[in-house]
């Protein structure tokens, strides 16, 4: 179920059954020469919607644009900055919390987001208490990075071994493949692992180190086949997850 799809009487009905809800939340942001900018919010939603067709549970609308300061030195890349994105997980979940929701559990495509995540749940508990609601102290959130689920890490391991890298990776192009085959990108890549092990700053000094923005991947491993495999495995690990949340005190 899709909270954008349905009318308020189905949203009322549904917390009659389920006080959870799934958030998606990637960016958008440069991946490469040959992954789409918007890789990281695509794959989020898609997992997202499956996870929720898994579990009849509802999923709330994409965050598209996340924390990608350092990228932005690449054309087309956007970002929040990290008080813009807590004070926008906040105005997202005080409504939601209100009509009865107790449960957010975001489904993240993004590593810089993790650290904005975590400083906006504790944010959020914090202005829930002050506002006096009622189920205030029952909310709980959760974040779950879909590319450190473990069946998911260990399957980018067996295909790209090293080669996986730690951004514009070949298991995310993969799953982009997967999911808009239209839009694959054929590009030749040099050198075709990309250089690893530099410290992030700030924007220019990304740039200036990745120059094409990959880091230590090798993206041209990708397949539509391999990105099928991850999405059913991160899918699987993430309803596990997810009803896990719910039922934790």
């Amino acid at each position: 179920m899709l909270l954008h799809l349905c009318t308020w009487p189905e949203v009322d009905a549904y917390l009659t059954r389920s006080q959870g809800l799934i958030l998606p939340i990637g960016s958008t942001e440069q991946h490469g020469p040959n992954g789409l900018i918007g890789t990281d919010a695509l794959c989020a939603e898609a997992l997202a919607q499956g996870v929720g067709e898994a579990t009849q549970a509802l999923v709330g609308p994409t965050i598209n644009v996340g924390m990608a300061l350092h990228h932005t030195a690449f054309p087309g890349s956007m970002s929040l900055r990290p008080s813009t994105l807590i004070a926008l997980v906040q105005d997202y979940l005080k409504p939601l919390v209100r009509y009865g929701f107790t449960r957010f559990f975001f489904i993240n495509g993004h590593g810089g987001n993790v650290a904005t995540l975590k400083a906006a749940f504790a944010e959020t508990y914090a202005t829930l208490a002050e506002a006096q609601l009622p189920q205030a102290g029952a909310v709980r959130c959760a974040v779950a990075n879909w590319y450190m689920c473990r069946s998911v890490y260990t399957l980018a391991k067996e295909l790209y071994g090293d080669q996986e890298g730690s951004h514009a990776t070949p298991s995310e192009v993969a799953l982009t493949q997967y999911l808009y085959p239209d839009s694959i990108k054929r590009v030749e890549l040099d050198p075709p692992v990309a250089p690893r092990g530099f410290p992030i700053y700030n924007a220019a000094d990304f740039r200036q180190h990745y120059p094409d923005g990959r880091m230590g991947s090798n993206p041209a491993l990708a397949t539509p086949e391999h990105g099928q495999q991850l999405y059913e495995a991160a899918v699987k690990d993430l309803t596990n997850d997810y009803l896990s949340f719910l039922s934790a005190e």
